[in-house]
């Protein structure tokens, strides 16, 4: 008995040694990818900084040679581009890879990137979509060449000389300002936060909301219809973003001032649903009478279905933030709205995209919002000068680059509501920034992941990066030069209806199908949130 006790004894003496030897040499394994990671995280972001910055400012992609370069458009070497994944969204991972590692090296890039946007801050306080280091004359003639002649980019096509909220740009800025200050209390970057707040409040309309471009300007008519970039904009969460913005102001600064500007804008999302049986919101409106309003071309006046599945959301979000049911009111018969504007299954087929998700349905985006009717874009023409946009009830062939159509979970809206509406009244207020008497820290991490961050993904990030220094990928798009042309009169060509580009005279950007290799912002900052994720872990 003795001796098979001393052997099985023997047996599992033997297990746990070799256990520890494995344990110790994954951990031996562990801290060498870490190690790898944090050198490649830094090796990545100095060839960044280094050598793709202009002057600590970034545009989207680059080719290698640097001999080309595009925003959402073709760009200057000396240009500057705001709208994420742009020079903000740069400086928003610098301070979350500062705060995963510690490294000072990450702090003082930030400050770099920071430098750069408080060069190119407007007088207003706000920030174009772009600016050029090589100054406005540069950025005009831009304007006048490759962004008159982007036909499917009409924000490009006139040169307005103010700030715009339109595509988070502003906004975007504004919070890598603030999070520069709260970082360290530096009082460095008090006056340009300070500029942008004053932006944000002096904008807002007294009703609480906030047109696209400010300062105000009505100069640019378009085919006969008015300048809509006074108009109160939803559209790409002009609202909810600049609201948020101060919302962290007042969290992290203990700013009193902007606490009753955020209950006015987000009070204004419960006035701006409209009535049944068409109860979903607008992505613009007039200013004096709140009814829906156009914007571009392809943007008719109208109810749109996603953005009013968006402002469900955004409503249960508000809720949470104050326990006021009022923010819960208009969600079902949004729902119902939703709902009801199910597409046949003869229009189901005739659209090429299709869902597996068994829950969703196919609705048009725009709804006329007197009659119900969807209203769906097409084109026709090769390019800016000879093109034109139209509106019917035909959702076959519509326009490829907006779409009129748009798949909804009126079944998830629903559960997520039933879900708000069960939370505690105690347990939403415990943790609303609104209704603490002391400050609020900001998230330790801005920036989203985007895919799996194991450590299997980490090494195969560590393994790409080139002997340069940066990770080369596909070129996702890219465009036709400018040249200045000719036309003569308009075109009924509906070659182009679907595609992101007309003829090789358009410079709007088009998928690029060559495998060329660029250096893409947008997948640096990707990379580095995934290597960022594994280090967390």
């Amino acid at each position: 008995m003795k001796n098979t006790l001393k052997k099985n004894w023997g047996k599992v003496a033997l297990c746990l040694c070799m256990a520890n030897f494995a344990c110790s040499g994954m951990a031996q394994t562990n801290k060498k990818l870490d190690e790898q990671v944090v050198k490649t995280m830094k090796t990545a972001t100095q060839f960044m900084m280094d050598k793709v910055s202009y002057n600590g400012g970034f545009v989207w992609n680059y080719l290698p040679d640097m001999s080309r370069s595009w925003g959402e458009m073709e760009a200057k070497r000396t240009m500057v581009w705001i709208q994420p994944p742009g020079t903000p969204s740069v400086g928003h991972l610098l301070l979350d890879a500062y705060h995963a590692t510690g490294d000072e090296y990450y702090y003082e890039a930030a400050k770099k990137v920071a430098n750069a946007l408080i060069w190119g801050q407007l007088e207003c306080g706000g920030w174009n979509y772009v600016f050029d280091f090589a100054g406005e004359n540069s950025l005009k003639s831009w304007y006048d060449t490759v962004g008159k002649n982007g036909w499917r980019l009409e924000e490009f096509q006139h040169y307005y000389g103010n700030a715009t909220y339109d595509d988070a740009g502003t906004m975007e800025a504004a919070k890598f300002l603030l999070r520069m200050y709260v970082e360290k209390n530096d009082p460095t970057f008090r006056p340009a936060l300070d500029k942008v707040i004053n932006f944000v409040l002096e904008s807002q309309y007294p009703i609480g909301g906030w047109p696209q471009r400010y300062p105000l300007m009505y100069d640019h008519p378009f085919q006969g219809k008015k300048d809509y970039s006074s108009f109160i904009t939803l559209n790409d969460d002009v609202i909810p973003d600049a609201t948020e913005f101060l919302l962290q102001c007042y969290q992290s600064m203990g700013l009193q001032g902007v606490k009753e500007p955020v209950m006015r804008a987000m009070y204004l999302i419960i006035t701006l649903q409209q009535g049944k049986p068409y109860a979903g919101w607008s992505d613009q409106y007039t200013v004096d009478d709140l009814k829906p309003a156009h914007a571009r071309s392809y943007e008719p006046r109208s109810v749109n279905t996603r953005t009013t599945a968006d402002m469900v959301y955004k409503l249960m979000d508000y809720y949470k933030l104050t326990a006021d049911t009022r923010f819960l009111a208009g969600i079902p018969a949004a729902i119902e709205f939703l709902e009801s504007m199910k597409l046949p299954e003869s229009d189901v087929k005739k659209w090429k995209q299709q869902s597996n998700n068994p829950e969703v349905i196919l609705v048009p985006r725009f709804v006329d919002p007197d009659d119900g009717k969807p209203l769906y874009v097409h084109r026709k023409g090769t390019n800016v000068k000879n093109g034109t946009y139209y509106i019917d009830q035909d959702i076959a062939n519509t326009i490829g680059h907006y779409s009129s159509a748009a798949f909804i979970n009126p079944s998830e809206l629903r559960r997520r509501y039933e879900e708000v509406k069960k939370i505690p009244v105690e347990e939403l207020t415990k943790d609303s920034p609104l209704l603490q008497d002391h400050l609020v820290p900001l998230p330790k991490y801005y920036t989203r992941l985007r895919g799996e961050a194991s450590a299997d993904v980490a090494q195969e990030l560590v393994k790409a990066l080139s002997k340069e220094g940066c990770w080369l990928t596909p070129l996702k798009t890219t465009s036709n030069p400018y040249k200045p042309y000719t036309v003569s009169g308009p075109s009924n060509e509906t070659k182009y209806v679907s595609t992101m580009v007309g003829d090789d005279n358009d410079t709007s950007p088009y998928p690029c199908t060559t495998g060329e290799l660029c250096i893409s912002v947008g997948d640096y900052i990707n990379n580095m949130m995934k290597l960022i994720n594994y280090l967390d872990k």
